[in-house]
């Protein structure tokens, strides 16, 4: 299995996000929006820009890098 790897900041809000139960994980919009308005503005900004990615890691799991790049 493939996990996708994600900065640990992004990881911990998505973390947040799905313990939050606001919202089906695959709504990709509102996790982006959660993440905003739980304050985590680095997972919402990653989450727009790598959906692929992000939906690659919803089936696969995603595991922290450590870093704040991207992938």
């Amino acid at each position: 299995m493939n996990h996708v790897r994600i900065p640990r900041e992004v990881l911990a809000g998505l973390e947040a996000v799905r313990k939050s139960g606001r919202t089906n994980m695959f709504d990709v919009r509102r996790v982006a929006e959660l993440a905003d308005e739980m304050g985590y503005p680095q997972a919402a900004a990653w989450v727009r820009r790598n959906r692929q990615a992000y939906s690659q890691g919803i089936f696969n799991g995603f595991v922290a890098n450590g870093g704040t790049e991207d992938r």
